[in-house]
């Protein structure tokens, strides 16, 4: 049985939590910029994956659904203008763990609220069907949008949609010479 979009973003979310973690207890510079880019790199396409596949369920399967997604998507815009701060960063700049713990201390709330109220709900308005079904394209989604924080660009479809496939490419190709954990490439998004 295939995991339901709830434990798609959950599973998400303790990576995400997961890559802070260890941004915070790197001992070397090295290892804080493969830890900052493997948490940027999730946590763009996360958000963006939501944005795409996740918001618009909430809109229309639930009464209150197109607060929901206003409210999370000024939410995650907040998010990513941190996270666009963040990405640029070096870990010898002075600000760099109070942006990181400034960011998830916000996100951290987010998710939550995410994972207590707004994901419940939907999941109570699904099938069990729907809800896999939902996880596989968020899943699809996230290979194939930016890897990047780009707080300016449009979060509702489909502008988001267009301007995320013009600008993939570019983050892709990026990543080609960023350093990861454990590799010497990029992370496999086929993976993820």
């Amino acid at each position: 049985m295939a995991a339901g979009i709830s434990d798609a973003i959950q599973k998400d979310h303790r990576e995400i939590e997961d890559y802070y973690n260890k941004i915070l207890a790197s001992s070397t510079e090295k290892e804080k910029i493969q830890w900052q880019n493997q948490f940027t790199w999730e946590l763009a396409r996360h958000s963006i994956g939501e944005e795409l596949v996740v918001y618009p369920e909430f809109e229309k399967k639930l009464p209150d659904g197109r607060k929901m997604a206003d409210k999370d998507r000024q939410e995650h815009l907040s998010v990513k203008k941190q996270l666009k701060a963040f990405q640029n960063m070096q870990p010898s700049d002075p600000e760099f763990e109070t942006t990181i713990k400034s960011l998830m201390k916000d996100l951290s709330e987010h998710i939550k609220e995410e994972e207590s109220d707004d994901l419940p709900k939907l999941e109570a308005q699904l099938t069990t069907d729907e809800s896999e079904d939902l996880s596989k394209s968020f899943s699809r989604t996230k290979m194939f949008v930016p890897s990047r924080s780009h707080p300016s660009a449009p979060d509702k479809p489909p502008f988001e949609t267009a301007i995320g496939l013009m600008t993939a490419p570019i983050d892709h190709l990026a990543d080609l010479f960023r350093k990861w954990p454990h590799t010497s490439g990029m992370p496999n998004p086929s993976t993820k």
